[in-house]
């Protein structure tokens, strides 16, 4: 069985990371694989990525086994609860603004996208990060202006500074969904937009890291809110690729296994429209990302 998307999910009332099935109907617990075939594994997927190359041999050894053996039976979806895939709350979140020219055009009210020159960088609250399914709080006495930003996400897989663009792809472990909660009328009033974006719950993330080998040359990014479509695009359109985005952000700055990136948002953010589209108490934002799945979170 090939290795191509990992979660972290609850069951039975402990917390366990796994591999997602073929058929995608089921996970195979990597205590299990473990217990079953000597394999030594981590206890959570953070540690897993954090090993490397040696810890993924290990893991897809198993794999081979259990094909062979039928030893360990995956657990079926329908009896776990998927939480976000590195939920300990010890890694960066690096955020990339206005790396779409249609999101930059909407955002700054133009018929034309003024393109940075440099990637506008800026972080969220480990703190903030909720998984699929999870509740995202509208926290209604600070903002009347919620909104949601659909993005890509690749998750760091080796720690390293200075990296060659060349090598950039390198240190990418895989990829996951991501949104980009923001509290609009804070992320005027302070300038900074990191409190406008770090209040709790403003960073779903999930379900699954599909890992680097297994992903496409482009993913398509649709979020949908109550069911309408507001964001429909390619990460093609991006103005900064990821290898790029690594090179830069890693001048001077070492970055860490399991730290995440967030790639930007394409345009049909909430504040985009005429009038604007704030999220409310009540609706349903589901995020899909090609080759991934879907990101799904209502507001409280």
């Amino acid at each position: 069985m090939r290795i191509k998307k990992l979660l972290t999910f609850e069951a039975d009332g402990y917390r366990r990371w796994g591999v997602l099935s073929a058929d995608e109907q089921g996970v195979y617990s990597a205590d299990a694989l473990e217990e079953a075939f000597f394999t030594p594994l981590t206890e959570t997927l953070s540690e897993f990525i954090r090993q490397g190359n040696d810890s993924l041999s290990a893991l897809a050894y198993a794999l081979e086994q259990n094909e062979k053996t039928q030893a360990v039976s995956p657990i079926p979806l329908n009896r776990i609860r998927i939480v976000s895939p590195l939920p300990e709350n010890e890694r960066n979140i690096f955020c990339i603004g206005k790396n779409y020219p249609d999101h930059i055009a909407e955002f700054e009210r133009t018929a034309k996208a003024d393109i940075p020159a440099h990637p506008v960088i800026f972080t969220k609250a480990a703190a903030a990060v909720i998984g699929t399914e999870d509740t995202i709080q509208a926290h209604a006495s600070l903002t009347k202006e919620l909104d949601y930003e659909g993005e890509l996400a690749v998750i760091i897989g080796k720690t390293g500074a200075d990296i060659p663009l060349a090598e950039a792809m390198d240190y990418v472990y895989g990829f996951t969904i991501l949104n980009d909660v923001t509290a609009r009328d804070l992320q005027r009033r302070h300038s900074q937009w990191f409190h406008g974006k770090s209040l709790d719950t403003f960073c779903p993330m999930g379900p699954y890291i599909l890992l680097r080998d297994a992903a496409p040359d482009h993913f398509t990014i649709r979020t949908e809110v109550n069911g309408e479509i507001r964001q429909d695009a390619s990460t093609s359109e991006c103005i900064f690729s990821i290898p790029q985005l690594l090179h830069i952000l890693s001048q001077g700055t070492t970055v860490h296994a399991g730290d995440v990136l967030a790639t930007g948002t394409p345009a049909g953010v909430g504040i985009g429209f005429q009038p604007p589209k704030f999220l409310k108490a009540g609706d349903t934002v589901r995020i899909t990302i090609s080759s991934i799945g879907t990101l799904t979170n209502t507001v409280r």
